[in-house]
């Protein structure tokens, strides 16, 4: 079969399509045919050598975390799926199986390829709703478990007032919708992508600059900076306000030069806020959805990692694997 492949730790430039053995799927696992992937910042870190002396990678190392595909074989003991079942989900390298937490892990052999082997008892896949268009399904696994996390996390009250920093990327665009519902959001955002916040709820829009951040904000999200880098973010907060961020290093408390503030850092392994049932009955209901801000073949799944690392995007990034671009 064809995969986006890793032939070594490196930059994305490096990434190729090569040929590679279907994995079969073991005891509990199954196989799915994948329609289209997404990219995330996973695939640029993990092969790009950021854990290998924590979680050392086997090459070639298949590209891909976030799916949507057909189930095309099952393995022993495997009761919740059929050969035939739309599915769709985030599955991390089997080589992170450490990290990823819960004893239900969500591990796989990589979603930019042909096919796929995952765990089938783990809740972070679950059966595509019809409604569910392939590519939405693709986009929304990580940005959607992400987006539900950090909304718990965050208990904005009505009538808050909330800075996101990063707003245009895959969770910031899943994000401000939810927030918009009942707090007033102030987003980062370029002047080419200000209509498109705007258009997702955020009332506000403002530079990348701290110096332009606003004062006595109840809430502030980073999803994009360095958690070493938040003292320009903890400044905007009121006193008792809360910063939540997603990103490493995980920040401490004194980085941010005050200590009136709370401070969270979401990272849900376990799916303590819900799984991907949740997310699909979310997006089912309208709640929940994922902006696909550009899509490519499968033949230049290699170039879209690129773009995501190097290129200002916004959205998400998505392959479709099974030859429809």
């Amino acid at each position: 079969m064809k995969a986006v492949v890793a032939l070594d730790y490196g930059p994305p430039e490096t990434y190729a399509v090569a040929d590679i053995p279907v994995p079969r799927p073991g005891p509990g696992q199954i196989q799915v045919r994948i329609d289209a992937a997404s990219i995330n910042p996973g695939d640029v870190k993990i092969p790009g050598g950021e854990f290998r002396d924590a979680f050392p990678l086997e090459f070639p190392h298949v590209i891909g975390n976030d799916f949507a595909g057909t189930v095309s074989e099952v393995g022993p003991g495997v009761e919740g799926y059929r050969v035939g079942d739309e599915v769709f989900g985030q599955a991390v390298p089997r080589a992170l199986k450490a990290l990823a937490g819960s004893a239900r892990a969500s591990l796989g052999t990589g979603a930019l390829a042909e096919y796929a082997v995952f765990e089938a008892d783990t809740p972070f896949i679950a059966h595509r709703p019809e409604s569910l268009e392939v590519e939405a399904a693709a986009a929304l696994p990580t940005v959607g478990l992400t987006a539900r996390a950090l909304i718990a996390a965050a208990e904005v009250p009505a009538g808050a007032r909330v800075l996101v920093v990063g707003a245009t990327g895959g969770v910031g665009t899943t994000l401000l919708p939810l927030l918009a519902k009942h707090a007033r959001v102030i987003a980062t955002a370029t002047a080419e992508d200000a209509d498109l916040v705007r258009g997702l709820g955020a009332a506000e829009v403002i530079g990348y600059d701290p110096v332009g951040y606003p004062q006595d904000v109840d809430v502030a999200c980073n999803l994009v900076l360095p958690g070493d880098g938040l003292k320009g973010m903890s400044a905007a907060l009121r006193p008792g306000g809360r910063l939540v961020s997603i990103t490493f290093p995980v920040t401490q408390p004194e980085w941010l030069g005050r200590d009136d503030v709370a401070l969270r850092f979401v990272l849900d392994m376990d799916g303590r806020y819900g799984g991907m049932r949740e997310v699909a009955e979310a997006a089912v209901r309208g709640e929940l959805g994922a902006v696909v801000g550009r899509r490519y073949a499968f033949e230049d799944g290699p170039r879209a990692v690129v773009d995501f690392a190097r290129r200002h995007t916004s959205g998400k990034l998505v392959v479709r694997v099974d030859g429809r671009s």
